[in-house]
């Protein structure tokens, strides 16, 4: 068979049998790709890419037994020739980095539509790098953000600070996205950023936090944070 005709042969590696029957139905409409075979985690991944040989394995990160990166790993000691697709829920800079850096070749949002991920299939088994465009985005903001130097003693940055009060404020993401004049996703990476910063993940401890810190107050006096610079 020519390479031109030849399908494109693919492994699935999810702990969840929904994401993989979902997977599997997904990748079924498309003539040129062709699921071989599934792994419940990253050891069971390692020996059925072994016996199949894929092209491609696509899979998650966050697995019992053997996570994504390990997997990655050994897979490039291993079976260097296979082209692995991270398909997952994360999205920041710190996983991208982790995946490319251990080597896969691309990194899909779970969100993405499956036209979106049948791209990254097709371009990582030319060897090509992939990165779907709502991640990239997300991993530019917290770069461009890092460079607010945030510190132990303060560990968010300026733009953190104002998404945090605004939060804090009981505005919804599309009211603070509307009041910092930036898109709405970026706030939600703001605000999955700050939670993940401080180790906070409610509301309720949120503005807790802005309290203690004199982030706001509950005299009506201005919070003390600094003014809007010209950042994402």
């Amino acid at each position: 068979m020519s390479s031109i005709n030849k399908k494109i042969s693919v492994l699935l590696v999810d702990d969840h049998p929904v994401v993989r029957k979902g997977l599997q139905t997904c990748l079924a409409r498309h003539d040129n790709l062709k699921v071989v075979g599934e792994a419940c985690d990253g050891i069971e991944a390692l020996a059925k890419a072994k016996e199949l040989r894929p092209d491609v394995m696509l899979t998650d990160i966050s697995m019992p037994r053997m996570d994504g990166i390990a997997l990655i790993e050994a897979m490039r000691k291993e079976m260097p020739s296979v082209k692995i697709l991270v398909l997952s829920v994360h999205a920041n800079k710190d996983y991208l980095i982790k995946i490319l850096k251990a080597g896969a070749l691309g990194y899909v949002s779970k969100e993405a539509p499956p036209e979106v991920l049948c791209k990254a299939i097709q371009q990582v088994n030319n060897g090509q790098k992939f990165v779907s465009p709502e991640l990239a985005q997300s991993a530019l903001v917290e770069i461009a953000d890092d460079n607010g130097t945030p510190t132990a003693a303060n560990p968010l940055t300026e733009r953190e600070q104002q998404v945090l009060v605004l939060i804090a404020e009981g505005k919804s993401n599309k009211e603070i996205a509307s009041a910092l004049d930036i898109g709405v996703r970026t706030i939600e990476t703001h605000r999955e950023r700050i939670m993940r910063r401080l180790d906070i993940h409610s509301v309720a401890g949120l503005t807790k936090y802005a309290l203690t810190h004199g982030l706001i107050t509950l005299d009506g006096n201005p919070p003390r944070i600094p003014p809007p610079k010209d950042i994402p």
